[in-house]
C-alpha cells in the first residue's frame, strides 16, 4: 500500500508537470519509457470478404472476428457517449494525470478495510487494462494465453501499481480525448461485442453517432459489469419487456444523475430519459461463411486461402489470427451475375437431397488467362458445425469443387472430360486429328509404353472398356473419337503414346488427384477414373481456351487494411501447359464436339452464340455426369455426381428432368450469362500438320503370308484387316492384293485389307510378238479371239501387237483372250 501511496504522490503533480515541461525527477522516472504495446494503435477488428456486384459496387458475402469490433474516430461518436463514460465512469477524467487520486484514496480504503485491490480506476487504467488484456488475447498457446490474462486482471497491489504506473504514461503521451477515444473503442461490451460502434449495431441497430441519450447511457452501464448489466436478455427475475432489464436501469439511471450533476445534461433531459424505458434491438451480427448462402463454398475457399497462404503469415496460427483480428477489406474474384445464375440454376435442377441417393452437384467457372475463380457452388447448405450437419443430408461443410487442403473432398471421377490430356499428348507426340487408330473392342490390349514404370513398358490383362453407346468403329480417327467420345478410340490412341506422357500432360494444366496422392497412369486414367476436384479441371480447360497456357486459380483480387493500406495477395501464376499449335488442334476438335458431338445439347441452349469448346463425361454406371467447356473469357464446369453410393442417372429424374441431362441445362444457363457479359473470340485455326494424316506409303505384300502381311502393316502404323479369300494365280493362302493397293500412300492408321490367293487362277502367257499360230498354240488352255489392227512396221505384219487381259495376270482356264494382230497398211499409188 505504501508504493501505491507513493504512486499517488508522484501522479498528483503529473499534470503540472506535463503542462510546465519540467524535468521528470527520480521520483517519476518509471513513467518515462512506455511499452511499445500501450500506444494508440490498431485493434483486433473484424474482417468482411466482398464480392462484386454488376454496377461495380461490393456485397459483403461475410465477416469474421474474435471481437466483434468496428473502431471510429472521435467525431463519429455522439457526445452523449463520451460524457456518460466520463460521468459514469471516471468524473474528474479531464483534471487528472492518469490516476483519479480522489477515486484511488476511497478504492483504496475499501480495499485496506476489506481485502483486495478494488475501485477507483480511471478510464485511463480501464485503456491499459483492456491493452494488456488484448495482448493477451493475441497469444496461441493457451496456457500463456491463461498467464498473460490472470496477470492483467490479477486482483492484487503490484498489478494495481503497475497499471497506475503504465496509466501516468500513457497521459504523458497522449490527449485526453485520444485516451477516451480508444477506451471507447477497445472496451467490452458483453460476449464478442467490443467497442461502442459494435455495442450501438447490435444492441439498438444504430450507430455511435446516432444513439439517443438513454441508449448511450445504458450502453456505459454495461462496461461497468457486462454480465450484470447485459441487455441482449431481460433478467432472469423480472417479467415484460419494459421492466425485464432492471440491472441495467439502475446502472443507467445512476449514469444519468451523474450526467446532470456535472452538467452534461440539463434537467429536461435527465428526466426524459429516466422516464423512458430499455428497449433493445438486437441485431445479431453475420460471421462465418454460412452468411454468404448460396456463395457459401467459395467464401470457404477465400477463408481457407488465407489461413493457409503463406502470403498472410509464416504459420497457420499467425494467419488466422491476422485474418481473425486484423480488420482486413478482402475484395474477391467473384463474379456476382455468373454466380447467381450458377446458383439459381442449380437450385432449379439438382435437389439438395433425394431418397436413396447422396446426390452433389456443382457449378464452378474460371476466367481465362486470369485464373479468377468467377463463380463457385454446390447443391447443399454450407455448415461447419457438425451439430447443424446432423440435421440433415442437405448441410455439409466438405466443398466438393476443392481439393481436400482447400477444405474440399476427397474428389470426383471426371469421366470423358479427362480425354483432352491424350489428345494433347496425341497431338504433341506428332500425331494428328485426322490420324486413325485400331479402336476395335478386344479383351487383350497388350503391352502399353510407360516411361515411368520399371522396364518401360505396362499391361492390364483383362482390361475390357465398351463405348458408352455401343459404337463398335473399328478406325475411328482422333478427332472422330473426340466428337463421339469413343472409349475404345481414346485407348487405341494412348496404346501409341507415353501414358506417362499422359499424365505429365494433365499435371501441366494444373490437374492433381484431389487427395493429394499422385495421378494414377495407367489405361483406365485415360478414361477419367482418377478422382479430381472440378475447379482443377476448370483451371485446366481455361488453360486450353488460352493457348496452353494455364493460369493458376485465384479468389482474392485485393485486400485493404482498415487504414485502406494495400496488403500483398497471391498472384495467379501462368504457365505454358502445350505448344499453342497443339492447342489449336484441341480446340479445333472441341468446338466440333460443340456443334456436331456429345454436347450438341449445352451448345443449342447456349445465347448467345460465341465460339465454345466443350467436353462431356459420364463415369461407369453413369454415376457421374459431367459438362465442361469454354470460350476465350470463361471456363465453366458442371457436374452431378454421387457423393457415396451408385445410382444410374439414366433412369434417375428431378424435377426438371432426368439427371443425367441435368448438366446441359445449368451450363448453358451459366455461360449464356458469361457470353452476354464478356463475350468471346475466335478460336486460333489448326494447322494443316496437326489436322492432316501423315501420308504413309504402304508396301506391297502379294505373295507374302497373312502373317508376314499383318506384322509389316501394323509396323508400319496401319490397321491391318483380313479380306478373305479372292481368286488370284499366286500360291493358294498368300496375299493377293490389298485395298488401297500396295504401292500407293494413304493417311497413318488408315485400315488396310489383306486379301489371300485360292490360287484359282493361272498367269497369263505372254505372247505379244509371236504368229497367230504360235499364239493360240501357247494360249491352248483359253478361248482366243483375234482382232487386227493396221501397222506401218512390216516387221509386225502377222505378229500380236498387243493382247488383253495383258500378260502376267491371272485369268481362269478357259477364259477369252484376245490378240490383236498386224496388219500392213497398203501403200497408195503415186499420181500422173
Amino acid at each position: 500500500m505504501s508504493a501505491i501511496v507513493g504512486v499517488l504522490v508522484t501522479a498528483a503533480v503529473t499534470p503540472a508537470l506535463a503542462l510546465s515541461g519540467m524535468a521528470a525527477t527520480n521520483t517519476i522516472n518509471v513513467f518515462e519509457n512506455l511499452p511499445d504495446y500501450l500506444k494508440i494503435d490498431q485493434l483486433s477488428q473484424k474482417s468482411n470478404i466482398y464480392a462484386t456486384r454488376s454496377d461495380g459496387s461490393e456485397a459483403l458475402l461475410a465477416s469474421f472476428y474474435d471481437q466483434n469490433r468496428v473502431e471510429v474516430g472521435s467525431d463519429a461518436i455522439n457526445q452523449f457517449v463520451k460524457d456518460a463514460a466520463t460521468s459514469g465512469e471516471d468524473p474528474r477524467f479531464y483534471d487528472h494525470g492518469g490516476v483519479d487520486l480522489q477515486g484511488t484514496v476511497g478504492g483504496l480504503v475499501s480495499t485496506l478495510a476489506g481485502g483486495g485491490t478494488r475501485g477507483g480506476s480511471s478510464i485511463t487504467q480501464q485503456y491499459v487494462k483492456n491493452v494488456l488484456v488484448q495482448k493477451c488475447e493475441v497469444l496461441t498457446d493457451a496456457q500463456k494465453k491463461s498467464d498473460c490474462y490472470d496477470a492483467a486482471t490479477a486482483t492484487t497491489p503490484d498489478r494495481k501499481l503497475k497499471e497506475m504506473r503504465l496509466a501516468i504514461g500513457v497521459e504523458k503521451k497522449y490527449a485526453k480525448d485520444d485516451i477516451l477515444r480508444s477506451y471507447l473503442n477497445i472496451t467490452g461490451f458483453g460476449g464478442t461485442v467490443y467497442g461502442i460502434e459494435s455495442a450501438a449495431e447490435y444492441y439498438f441497430g444504430a450507430t455511435a453517432l446516432t444513439l439517443t441519450l438513454p441508449q448511450a447511457a445504458s450502453l456505459v452501464a454495461i462496461v461497468n459489469n457486462p454480465v450484470k448489466f447485459q441487455l441482449d436478455q431481460p433478467d432472469s427475475a423480472t417479467n415484460g419487456a419494459a421492466n425485464g432489464y432492471a440491472a441495467n436501469k439502475d446502472r443507467r439511471d445512476y449514469i444519468l444523475d451523474e450526467m446532470l450533476k456535472y452538467g452534461k445534461i440539463n434537467q429536461a433531459d435527465h428526466d426524459a430519459a429516466i422516464a423512458s424505458p430499455i428497449e433493445p434491438s438486437i441485431h445479431e451480427p453475420s460471421t462465418g461463411c454460412q452468411t454468404a448462402a448460396g456463395s457459401a463454398y467459395f467464401c470457404d475457399l477465400v477463408v481457407n486461402t488465407l489461413q493457409n497462404d503463406t502470403t498472410f503469415g509464416a504459420d497457420e496460427a499467425t494467419r488466422l489470427a491476422n485474418f481473425r483480428r486484423g480488420g482486413y477489406n478482402v475484395y474477391t474474384t467473384l463474379d456476382l451475375d455468373l454466380q447467381n445464375a450458377a446458383e439459381t440454376t442449380i437450385k432449379a435442377n439438382v435437389p439438395d437431397t433425394y431418397p436413396g441417393w447422396d446426390v452433389g452437384g456443382v457449378i464452378v467457372s474460371v476466367g481465362v488467362g486470369t485464373g479468377k475463380v468467377l463463380a463457385m457452388t454446390q447443391n447443399k447448405d454450407y455448415s461447419q458445425d457438425p451439430a447443424v450437419q446432423a440435421t440433415g443430408a442437405n448441410y455439409t461443410g466438405i466443398n466438393y469443387n476443392t481439393n481436400v487442403d482447400q477444405g474440399g473432398s476427397h474428389g470426383f471421377q471426371p469421366g470423358s472430360t479427362y480425354k483432352v490430356f491424350t489428345l494433347a499428348e496425341w497431338l504433341t507426340e506428332g500425331h494428328s486429328l485426322n490420324e486413325r487408330v485400331d479402336s476395335r473392342r478386344k479383351a487383350n490390349w497388350g503391352t502399353f509404353r510407360d516411361s515411368c514404370a520399371t522396364g518401360g513398358t505396362v499391361s492390364f490383362p483383362g482390361y475390357n472398356p465398351k463405348n458408352d453407346s455401343g459404337e463398335a468403329g473399328a478406325n475411328y480417327s482422333a478427332l472422330e473419337s473426340t466428337i463421339g467420345s469413343i472409349n475404345t478410340g481414346f485407348i487405341g490412341m494412348a496404346k501409341k503414346l507415353d501414358l506417362c506422357g499422359i499424365r505429365k500432360t494433365a499435371e501441366a494444366f494444373g490437374v492433381t488427384r484431389a487427395d493429394g496422392a499422385p495421378l494414377e497412369q495407367g489405361a483406365s486414367a485415360v478414361l477419367g477414373t482418377n478422382e479430381v476436384a472440378p475447379l482443377s479441371m476448370a483451371v485446366a480447360f481455361a488453360g486450353i481456351a488460352n493457348k496452353g497456357t494455364t493460369c493458376s486459380p485465384i479468389v482474392i483480387d485485393h485486400i485493404t487494411g482498415t487504414d485502406g493500406t494495400a496488403i500483398p495477395v497471391p498472384a495467379s501464376t501462368c504457365t505454358q501447359s502445350v505448344d499453342p499449335a497443339v492447342a489449336a488442334g484441341m480446340t479445333t476438335a472441341m468446338q466440333q464436339v460443340m456443334t456436331r458431338g456429345t454436347a450438341t445439347a449445352s451448345n443449342a441452349a447456349t445465347s448467345p452464340k460465341v465460339p465454345m469448346i466443350g467436353k462431356t463425361g459420364t463415369t461407369d454406371g453413369n454415376k457421374d455426369t459431367w459438362m465442361s467447356g469454354a470460350t476465350t473469357k470463361v471456363a465453366t464446369v458442371v457436374g452431378v455426381m454421387s457423393v457415396t453410393g451408385d445410382r444410374d442417372q439414366r433412369t434417375t429424374r428431378f424435377d426438371s428432368g432426368t439427371a443425367a441431362t441435368a448438366r446441359h441445362r445449368m451450363w448453358p444457363d451459366v455461360m449464356s450469362v458469361a457470353n452476354a457479359k464478356y463475350g468471346g473470340d475466335a478460336f486460333p485455326v489448326a494447322s494443316g500438320a496437326i489436322v492432316n494424316a501423315v501420308q504413309v506409303p504402304i508396301p506391297d505384300l502379294r505373295g507374302k503370308s497373312i502373317a508376314e502381311a499383318q506384322t509389316t502393316l501394323e509396323a508400319a502404323g496401319f490397321l491391318f484387316i483380313n479380306g478373305g479369300i479372292t481368286d488370284s494365280e499366286l500360291p493358294a493362302g498368300t496375299v493377293a492384293k490389298t485395298d488401297p493397293a500396295g504401292g500407293t500412300s494413304t493417311n497413318r492408321g488408315s485400315t488396310v485389307t489383306v486379301f489371300t490367293s485360292n490360287a484359282a487362277l493361272v498367269v497369263v502367257p505372254d505372247v505379244v510378238g509371236k504368229s497367230e499360230g504360235e499364239a493360240r498354240t501357247t494360249l491352248g488352255n483359253f478361248a482366243v479371239v483375234k482382232n487386227e489392227s493396221a501397222v506401218s512396221d512390216p516387221a509386225q505384219a502377222g505378229k500380236v501387237v498387243s493382247m488383253t487381259p495383258a500378260a502376267g495376270t491371272g485369268a481362269k482356264p478357259g477364259d477369252t483372250i484376245t490378240i490383236v494382230i498386224g496388219k500392213l497398211a497398203a501403200t497408195p499409188k503415186a499420181g500422173g
